[in-house]
């Protein structure tokens, strides 16, 4: 059995086909999409010169989930990410986005830990306050809640979380776009 914890490497040959070399046969992009998406980590190389591929297929994959319609990334969030290679930004944008994504995958993991137990989710509020916590230090301080300090709060709908949410974002975009 592989070992989990070590990248499965896929071996790109001139044929431009690529090769796992754990199972000793040829993948598609859409099995390299499978393998990421049960958990594994892969390590892409050109066979020939050695050279990691890997971000170029990474990135070619999340394109051709893009061009399917199966649309993750919002049209303003690509705009960022594109200025984002001609800014200053560049140096804030990868450290924001895994740190951002690192704490998705923690509470992800702490949702489904809770839902094993029954709908009781012990532990929501203070992944909350992180998140909280760290949208504050990442914006210096912008307020992210929809209330006044001292106001009482009802617990938003999905639709009112998700607008929210898109709403904090685009401010956030705005900041980044600033710092040009």
């Amino acid at each position: 059995m592989a070992d989990d914890n070590k990248p499965l490497l896929i071996k790109r040959y001139a044929s431009r086909r690529l090769y796992n070399t754990e199972t000793s046969d040829y993948v598609t992009l859409d099995d390299i999409a499978g393998f990421i998406r049960s958990g594994r980590e892969v390590q892409i190389v050109d066979l020939k010169s050695g050279d990691d591929l890997t971000r170029q297929y990474l990135l070619q994959i999340i394109a051709e989930h893009e061009s399917r319609g199966e649309n993750v990334l919002p049209v303003n969030v690509l705009n960022d990410l594109v200025r984002a290679y001609t800014t200053q930004a560049t140096s804030m944008v990868p450290q924001f986005l895994q740190t951002s994504f690192d704490m998705l995958r923690e509470s992800q993991e702490k949702v489904m830990e809770s839902m094993g137990g029954g709908m009781k989710m012990p532990g929501f509020e203070a992944m909350q306050a992180q998140q909280e916590a760290f949208m504050k230090a990442m914006t210096g301080g912008m307020n992210w809640g929809s209330t006044q300090p001292g106001e009482a709060s009802e617990k938003p709908s999905e639709g009112e979380e998700l607008d929210d949410i898109k709403k904090q974002l685009a401010e956030l975009q705005d900041k980044l776009s600033k710092l040009k």
